[in-house]
């Protein structure tokens, strides 16, 4: 029974982390929903053998990033770079909102880390709120919608590169962890960086048309 329950959290979890990816880009959610459920399985499977039969609970989210990328270079045709970009905004910004219910409705990270009705709480008023969040930025248009496949390769798409790698390894490292203000302090920075550096490229591309 904790396997289906698990399972049935985490797939509510993860449909709200791929729909604020694509409101965030301006893609209709459904348009790949049925590739994205599969992999979305898939992710989840992995998740829970990592946390119950690995004690592996913060490799997890890592791996679950990596899975995503995939998904929108593979199945969306998204560049790698940028797929890499929207899972990671879509990804911290989940992440916050999830830390965020954790200080005020719970007294500690640990009430939450294992599997239990705690746990799937948080997961399914994160995940609600996500999808209505993620609804809301598609109904009025909140996002970004240049095109990937014209931009062009810059010194400092170099540096971003380095910030996604530096990124995926220290994802590992703050869930080890697990203290609110770190989390906190690392996905609230984190997006601020990416939004900062989206903005920059929407502008740039309005620009150059």
């Amino acid at each position: 029974m904790e396997a289906f329950w698990f399972m049935l959290c985490s797939m509510i979890e993860t449909l709200a982390i791929y729909s604020l990816i694509m409101s965030l880009f301006r893609f209709k959610t459904s348009e790949y929903i049925w590739q994205a459920l599969f992999v979305m399985l898939f992710a989840n499977l992995q998740s829970f053998i990592l946390r119950n039969e690995l004690s592996l609970a913060f490799v997890a989210p890592l791996i679950t990033i990596v899975i995503f990328i995939f998904l929108f270079t593979t199945v969306i045709k998204v560049p790698v770079l940028w797929s890499a970009t929207c899972t990671i905004l879509g990804y911290v910004l989940y992440a916050l909102i999830q830390t965020v219910y954790v200080m005020a409705l719970f007294e500690s990270v640990e009430e939450v880390q294992t599997p239990g009705i705690d746990a799937y709480v948080l997961q399914l008023i994160s995940g609600a709120t996500a999808l209505l969040l993620s609804w809301l930025m598609y109904r009025f248009g909140i996002g970004f919608s240049f095109d990937f496949e014209k931009l062009r390769f810059k010194f400092e798409h170099i540096v971003m590169t380095v910030l996604i790698v530096t990124v995926l390894l220290l994802v590992s490292v703050v869930f080890y962890y697990n203290r609110i203000w770190i989390n906190i302090i690392f996905f609230a920075t984190t997006f601020g960086l990416f939004i900062y550096y989206m903005i920059r490229t929407e502008e740039s591309v309005t620009n150059d048309d």
